[in-house]
């Protein structure tokens, strides 16, 4: 992508996520993600209402009327964007890509991230690891993020969602939030992996899908080919059958997916590129905040 092209397009997702991000999802994503704890900050004079369980005593003896301690929230996370950039992300049938939406989704967080105080990195995997950018803050870091979520270009074709999960778990040291974007079409099995990140940083799943992938169009003879594999083959879309046992074999993944997320403890959304992104995440703020 030519130079210009590509800041056109970062200035245009950066003008409409960081909207987002300052708008809507501010105080959702406070809210859903909490700091480290809490840590001391002042004594004062007790108040009316105030929690008589925070009363200093010391300080009561020496003054002879109550004073509490003030406990501020320790606010700073480290956010970590899990982004798959394997081939079947660039499909899409409606308005954009899976890539594309995965792009605007990472933005949004990112903004929101750097609006709290977070700082935010990203890990984009295929079957490899493909790159990491460490977790930092600041504008200008949001923005070369935004360029690679844009222009990225994997070596590898495939999926391995453990191989992701277990380089997380062990290159950063100190508790995150992790977010895993990804369509999650991976043969290999992850669970235990995702089970392993999720006792050490807060591991939330974002499944990017299109509706096709859940459903085939009666179109006749269709030529396709898997993106990742390079295997093609004629598919006679017509059939019924075909149709029904495509859509069942999608609906039993999805449910063994959602299972393996509810196991290991972990929050997650559905998120199709037919549909708005933005009420998908309140609704996952809003169930963590809650």
């Amino acid at each position: 992508m030519e130079t210009s092209e590509l800041l056109a397009k970062v200035r245009k997702v950066e003008i409409k996520t960081r909207g987002l991000s300052s708008n809507i999802f501010a105080g959702e994503y406070h809210s859903a993600f909490k700091g480290r704890g809490m840590t001391f900050s002042e004594v004062r004079a007790y108040q009316y209402g105030d929690d008589i369980r925070n009363i200093d005593w010391n300080v009561t003896a020496r003054h002879g009327q109550p004073y509490i301690k003030v406990f501020e929230e320790e606010r700073e996370l480290t956010v970590m964007l899990l982004v798959d950039v394997s081939s079947s992300g660039n499909f899409g049938t409606v308005s954009m890509w899976k890539k594309e939406l995965m792009t605007e989704i990472g933005a949004v967080l990112a903004f929101s991230a750097i609006q709290n105080n977070d700082k935010i990195g990203v890990l984009f995997f295929s079957d490899k690891i493909e790159k990491f950018i460490p977790p930092k803050k600041g504008r200008t870091h949001i923005l070369h993020i935004i360029r690679e979520l844009i222009d990225f270009q994997p070596e590898s074709k495939g999926t391995d969602i453990a191989m992701a999960l277990e380089y997380i778990t062990n290159s950063i040291k100190k508790r995150c939030t992790c977010f895993v974007m990804s369509d999650f079409i991976d043969n290999k099995d992850f669970s235990k992996s995702l089970a392993i990140a999720n006792r050490k940083h807060d591991m939330v799943a974002l499944k990017v899908y299109d509706p096709r992938e859940s459903e085939l169009p009666s179109v006749g003879m269709v030529y396709l080919t898997d993106s990742e594999s390079g295997e093609r083959m004629w598919v006679d879309t017509s059939d019924k059958a075909l149709r029904d046992r495509y859509r069942y074999l999608y609906m039993k993944r999805d449910a063994e997916l959602q299972a393996t997320f509810k196991k290991s403890g972990v929050d997650f959304a559905n998120i199709a590129t037919d549909k708005d992104y933005v009420k998908s995440l309140i609704a996952l703020f809003k169930r963590r905040g809650a």
